[in-house]
């Protein structure tokens, strides 16, 4: 039997916990303000556009996510009602995701205000190391764990 964590890995959970938190919390603030988009409207509209040129197929974008259909449905609904994508049946009657020029102009003034917070919040900080190490196991975790919904939003 797996033994429970001590004070120590407990403290540091704990503090892992609280910085992933404070990043995501940080990003998602800059975004909102500078664009009015959602963490998940920043997701959808950076995959789309920089992955299928602004036009991308409805399961090929859910795969990317890692979303279930019916989040992944309502989101595009939602982003849809704002302008900022519409959705049309192409060939095979596949699905089809277009990013409107809202929609682009919204992700540019994200881009900015996204890069700021991240550089502010989580690698000014972790410079501060002046090794690779820190980024050497995150790589490592990244690299061993499935995707995560919460991951795949920040990026």
């Amino acid at each position: 039997m797996t033994k429970p964590l001590d004070a120590t890995e407990t403290a540091q959970w704990t503090a892992w916990k609280h910085a992933t938190e404070a990043v995501s919390a940080a990003v998602a603030k800059e975004i909102e303000t500078a664009a009015g988009l959602s963490v998940a409207d920043f997701s959808v509209l950076s995959r789309v556009i920089e992955n299928g040129g602004g036009r991308m197929a409805q399961h090929e974008l859910g795969a990317m996510l890692g979303w279930q259909r019916p989040r992944l449905s309502r989101q595009l609904s939602r982003m849809a009602d704002r302008g900022l994508l519409f959705g049309e049946t192409g060939p095979a009657g596949r699905r089809l995701i277009t990013v409107t020029e809202a929609g682009r102009d919204a992700l540019a003034a994200a881009r900015p205000a996204h890069a700021r917070a991240v550089r502010r919040v989580l690698l000014s900080p972790a410079q501060a190391l002046r090794n690779d190490s820190f980024w050497n196991v995150l790589q490592r975790i990244a690299g061993d764990a499935a995707p995560a919904d919460d991951l795949a939003e920040l990026s």
